[in-house]
């Protein structure tokens, strides 16, 4: 068995996420970044989505930008007059890292010369930001930064059951969902009513995706009472789907003594936490037992305390799987969250968005780094009568982002943007009929 068991932890060591990636060194980004933002960063798109096809005018030139420089400088309140100015700006300061802020009443830039109190936060998308450290206790494979193939279906999972909300339960139509580049997933609602929603209104709808509460020195953190409201039914089924495969296998909860006690500490009837500790002792791997756990639960409804507790399997699910937001990012208008497309520092790695509805086929592994990216684009170049290349059926060039692993990437954006269009192109015809231009 030893050598075997060996093997398996090397397979894990090589797929799991280090803070430096083979293929990058963070010392080469003051070389890299000037090629990245000059030849890949998807400007077009990603001006037309902050600027919402310029329907209000002042929307872009409103919007805060802050930048992290080399050596953790931090500037905040950049705003800029349109796409060109932003460009310019970008490729002069090379930031390591971009955050996008709300639209404000007044330039961002100009903060300063506003009257104290006028400078107010109006409008911004309504952000989520799941991070997998916030898992740690329900983790059996890594903690901390680190991630790996046994842990990542929690991030998949969240964003499954958090897309489903926000569409179903909200109607919000334009969702942009984004790796972090490390250890998480953002996610940003778009619509135009959603961006003006208050600082309650957000915290309402963050605290309604809220389950898992509690902190480390709380050991049960979700509890479920009946009726099991609608939204948390949607959620389980949607949890049912990966129970046996990340719950049973890949974390396998109940495969050891220490696993399984710490499993056995959330049901708080002593009585049903007894006959489940003897089902447990009859052996089997973590689905054999769970059967069996289901079973004696079934048996068990009728004691008293099983109808202060209805659902302790599912409150299990519930708290090894649900997603676990950041509530404070969510609620704050004036709250910065990292941007689309700006490289993670540590890991090299491009916050890539994810294609929705794909999700199970997203490999954080495989998302490229920048040093991958500008070796593409070397070896794309070297290829004979690349140079001058148009797209199919076009005369356009071949843009660089399509010469390489991101154009996948640009391509899910670029479809969000197209979605937002419809919605801002409506807005302007309402508008040009209030104004009586036929």
């Amino acid at each position: 068995l030893a050598p075997n068991f060996g093997a398996k932890m090397a397979e894990t060591e090589v797929k799991q996420s280090n803070a430096e990636n083979t293929a990058y060194d963070r010392n080469d980004l003051p070389e890299l970044l000037p090629i990245y933002y000059k030849r890949l960063f998807p400007y077009g798109p990603y001006y037309k989505w902050l600027s919402y096809g310029g329907v209000e005018k002042s929307y872009f030139h409103n919007r805060e930008f802050s930048f992290t420089l080399k050596d953790d400088i931090y500037i905040r309140y950049q705003s800029f007059a349109d796409q060109s100015e932003m460009e310019k700006e970008i490729q002069r300061v090379m930031p390591y890292k971009i955050d996008i802020g709300a639209v404000f009443s007044h330039k961002p830039k100009d903060h300063k010369t506003v009257k104290p109190g006028a400078f107010q936060a109006l409008e911004k998308e309504l952000v989520f930001d799941i991070d997998m450290t916030d898992y740690d206790d329900v983790r059996n494979c890594c903690s901390g930064a680190d991630i790996c193939e046994k842990c990542w279906p929690l991030m998949v999972i969240a964003i499954k059951i958090v897309d489903r909300a926000l569409r179903d339960d909200f109607g919000f139509a334009h969702r942009l969902w984004v790796y972090s580049g490390r250890r998480g997933v953002h996610c940003w609602v778009c619509d135009e009513g959603t961006r003006k929603l208050s600082q309650t209104a957000r915290t309402a709808i963050a605290e309604y995706l809220s389950v898992v509460k509690g902190g480390e020195s709380q050991t049960k953190k979700v509890t479920i009472r009946e009726p099991m409201h609608p939204a948390l039914k949607a959620g389980f089924e949607i949890m049912s789907r990966h129970v046996k495969h990340y719950l049973f296998e890949q974390q396998d909860i109940l495969g050891t003594e220490e696993r399984l006690k710490k499993v056995l500490q959330l049901f708080p009837d002593q009585g049903l936490r007894e006959i489940l500790q003897e089902d447990a002792e009859k052996g089997g791997d973590s689905g054999d037992i769970w059967k069996r756990w289901l079973t004696t639960v079934e048996k068990e409804k009728g004691r008293d305390n099983m109808k202060k507790y209805p659902y302790p399997l599912h409150e299990v699910v519930f708290q090894y799987c649900y997603p676990r937001l950041d509530v404070n990012v969510s609620k704050g208008v004036n709250h910065l969250l990292k941007s689309p497309f700006c490289v993670h520092p540590k890991t090299g790695r491009v916050c890539v968005p994810i294609d929705v509805e794909d999700v199970d086929n997203f490999d954080p592994f495989a998302v490229p780094t920048i040093s991958t990216l500008c070796k593409e684009i070397d070896e794309y170049q070297e290829q004979p009568g690349k140079e001058n290349e148009t797209q199919p059926g076009t005369k356009r060039k071949v843009q660089d982002y399509q010469k390489t692993s991101l154009r996948k990437s640009v391509e899910v954006f670029n479809r969000f943007v197209k979605g937002l269009a419809v919605m801002w192109r409506g807005k302007m015809i309402e508008n040009s009929d209030q104004r009586g231009d036929f």
